[in-house]
């Protein structure tokens, strides 16, 4: 990844970051009604099978390592209400055919659905997916839609660096309020958070 889309994707998730929290608060929405809400019907657009499919694709972006990973975050109820509640109808559209080509494009390759293959099955199908779309995206044309796979890792790296595992357990959590104060940064230390 070279510095401009670095600074490209941290642009994204910051904003995101912004616009995602104003709308879950306006909404009064815990992370426990969502998942109260999940076990019983899905969340917003999304059935309860495609709920469980993003987490296991977050989880394949994210995986536990030291940290919990993604699925830990509840990272697919997350990219199931910010598509659900803040998408605009289109959007919402591409992202649920984006996540439909992915389920029959992982079938075709691998001769089953993403939620039976093997962790090794999974990354190698979503590696090669996601060569495809930095392919789409060095040839797009400005004013085509972004491929789906670039919006769900996306969503993923938001909606699991805005979670408490995230911001607490992957990077460094120190609060600060109300004052500047600098913290010294060793090389090879985890990168800083915070809400």
């Amino acid at each position: 990844m070279n510095r401009r889309e670095l600074l490209q994707r941290a642009s994204v998730l910051v904003s995101g970051s912004i616009l995602g929290v104003d709308s879950l608060l306006a909404k009064n929405i815990s992370w426990d009604d969502m998942e109260a809400e999940l076990s019983a019907k899905g969340i917003g657009l999304f059935s309860k099978k495609q709920v469980q499919l993003l987490n296991e694709v977050a989880d394949t972006i994210i995986p536990t390592t030291d940290t919990p990973g993604a699925k830990a975050a509840k990272t697919g109820q997350f990219i199931a209400v910010i598509v659900s509640d803040c998408y605009e109808p289109a959007d919402q559209k591409r992202f649920l055919d984006g996540l439909a080509t992915l389920e029959s494009d992982c079938k075709a390759k691998t001769g089953k659905d993403f939620m039976k293959c093997s962790a090794q099955e999974r990354q190698s199908f979503l590696s090669e997916l996601d060569t495809a779309q930095k392919a789409y995206h060095k040839s797009k044309k400005k004013e085509d839609p972004a491929h789906y796979f670039r919006t769900i890792k996306d969503l993923t790296l938001w909606g699991y660096f805005t979670s408490e595992i995230g911001a607490t357990q992957a990077l460094r959590f120190v609060e600060y309020p109300g004052k500047y104060t600098t913290i010294d940064y060793k090389k090879g230390d985890r990168n800083f958070g915070g809400y």
